[in-house]
């Protein structure tokens, strides 16, 4: 057989026909017409409802800490309830302030039986800008962990509608008479299985009202808040799991039905759930699945490895990097790693090696990854399995409810092969930020976002990132695509980490500067990852120079590396004009 079977067209005119579990319909959002997933559960609580199957299976572990679906189902519920006891009514904000906990989900599905709007705020954030984000939501109630109550202790009597906040693993006494330990209402983790059978609220809630608002990552100026629905995460859910049976028509073969007698799933943990893909790709849906999922204090390496072994970790993701480190680290051979069966991630380019290492490491494994952001409830194009190893360069197509536009700077559409901005449509497309109207106007049109990000598409419909569009280089006139040139430094089998910056030039405005983290044991020069860039790419897009970073390069809680971090680390000044390189425009 010849891959692929069948096309993306066929394969989703076969997985969205009358009657199947995808079928598509239609639903007026806000004014729009929208292709929707027909059978889609309507609501969070029907997710929250259909996980009871799976009661008796383990659901989280950190450490030494062990529950069940059930437990953690009963947490949920008694939160809920205690919110609803305080005063929080349906619309409500609940800020989430807390690093990747039990305690999380159980707080997240609380406010989501009390009606209320579930708000987690970026766990990295200082004391100043968890109180921007406290009083941006208009939070009536914050449930954080003791770490980051004392940071943001000093600036709460700031937020006025603050009214009572729950603090998980307190070291000492609570004063503040607005302070209650989380325990006192929903105990430790280790005896929720214990909770028994806790009926939740019985609150109203329809498809398109609002659930969360999650922030943005704030690369610029203040971050927003992306207001989401119960449809949008739902949405987001079916996305991925149709992209799963895609795969499989791809390739000639039937998608197998759901089995829930099938062995549990179990994920390692590598994304926060404050982020879009941790609570929506990760956590929701591993609830929904009855499936594990085994937390980590912090991201490191080797623990990651063993953890792997004990638990029988089948996925692993996160950003590239984390599958680099994994699949590189000089111990990984020491360690029992033959359950896994998926190695994904996104946000942060990925080079075509990645996926040949992937698949020499975990033959059987299924790689893949995705592109999309806040405002498209996490992923909105997914590429997997044989899809992603012809064509590594691409993140994939959308699914059969979304729509794509590759948009040029005077607002026409492009055809395919051109770069121009993607405008994306779908019901996973926010309504808004919250409180934004100026904001929410400039980004959202009749139902499409539009994304900043630069891209081409292929005549199959598969989408290549080419680059932020507020990131581009412009040298001596020649745009610049980021992208473009990390991709072919990570095509250097030297290279871990990978960012290309913009630095300073007298004339020709500015030239790009790599900065590169190399993988355990790897030497090279920066001559010869330029002379490897130049086989790649044009010279005037080739780095002038490579910085070569001791360590990881910064990200942001997201998993984005944080180029304004190295630009103010490696200084601004601009440099002095220099002879163009040969094939190179001067001027």
């Amino acid at each position: 057989m010849t891959f692929p079977a069948m096309s993306i067209e066929r394969a989703h005119g076969l997985l969205t026909q009358p009657g199947s579990m995808f079928e598509l319909g239609e639903a007026e959002i806000r004014g729009v017409r929208t292709r929707i997933w027909k059978n889609a559960p309507p609501t969070l609580r029907a997710v929250f409802d259909l996980a009871a199957a799976f009661g008796p299976r383990e659901h989280l572990v950190l450490e030494d800490e062990r529950t069940s679906v059930a437990g953690v189902r009963a947490a949920a519920a008694k939160m809920a309830r205690q919110l609803i006891a305080d005063g929080v009514k349906p619309g409500d904000r609940v800020a989430i302030v807390m690093r990747n906990l039990p305690e999380w989900p159980a707080a997240f599905w609380g406010v989501v039986l009390a009606g209320a709007i579930a708000t987690p705020l970026n766990a990295w954030w200082t004391g100043p800008e968890l109180e921007y984000g406290l009083k941006d939501c208009g939070a009536s109630v914050l449930v954080v962990d003791h770490e980051r109550y004392e940071r943001v202790r000093e600036h709460l009597d700031a937020c006025s509608d603050l009214r009572k906040i729950y603090v998980t693993r307190a070291k000492e006494e609570l004063a503040d008479p607005r302070v209650a330990r989380l325990e006192t209402a929903i105990g430790p983790v280790n005896a929720w299985a214990s909770l028994g059978d806790v009926a939740p609220p019985d609150i109203p809630m329809a498809p398109d009202d609002d659930v969360a608002i999650f922030y943005t990552s704030g690369t610029t100026g203040h971050p927003k808040g992306a207001v989401i629905s119960h449809r949008n995460i739902i949405s987001n859910m079916l996305n991925s799991a149709s992209a799963q049976a895609r795969a499989f028509l791809r390739r000639g073969e039937t998608p197998p039905a759901p089995d829930p007698s099938l062995p549990q799933k179990s994920y390692l943990v590598s994304v926060p759930f404050f982020h879009a893909t941790g609570c929506f790709a990760v956590m929701i849906p591993f609830l929904l699945a009855g499936n594990k999922m085994v937390l980590q204090r912090k991201w490191d390496a080797e623990a990651a490895l063993a953890l792997i072994e004990k638990e029988r970790i089948t996925h692993v993701g996160g950003v590239p990097t984390i599958a680099w480190q994994l699949l590189t680290h000089p111990r990984a051979g020491e360690f029992d790693l033959s359950s896994i069966e998926s190695v994904a991630y996104g946000g942060a380019p990925a080079a075509a090696e990645l996926v040949k290492l992937i698949k020499a490491r975990f033959p059987n494994s299924i790689p893949g990854q995705g592109w999309g952001m806040t405002e498209t409830s996490a992923t909105a194009v997914s590429n997997g399995a044989e899809d992603y190893e012809a064509r590594p360069t691409s993140t994939g197509v959308c699914a059969a409810t979304g729509e794509i536009r590759i948009v040029g700077e005077g607002g026409q559409d492009l055809p395919r092969g051109e770069v121009g901005e993607i405008w994306y449509k779908g019901p996973i497309v926010v309504r808004g930020y919250w409180m934004k109207p100026e904001a929410t106007a400039e980004t959202f049109v009749d139902g499409w976002v539009k994304t900043g990000d630069l891209a081409r598409m292929d005549e199959e419909g598969f989408l290549y990132i080419v680059d932020r569009a507020k990131d581009m280089l412009i040298r001596g006139g020649e745009n610049i695509y980021c992208v473009e040139v990390e991709n072919a430094l990570y095509d250097h089998p030297a290279v871990m980490d990978a960012a290309v910056i913009g630095r300073p030039h007298l004339t020709l405005g500015e030239e790009p500067l790599a900065v590169v983290h190399l993988k355990p044991g790897a030497a090279v020069t920066s001559e010869e990852l330029r002379h490897h860039c130049a086989q790649k790419i044009a010279a005037f897009k080739v780095p002038v120079d490579v910085v070569f970073w001791p360590e990881t390069l910064p990200r942001n809680a997201n998993g984005k590396i944080v180029k304004k971090e190295l630009k103010a680390k490696l200084g601004s000044s601009p440099a002095q004009p220099s002879p163009p390189e040969r094939g190179e425009r001067a001027g």
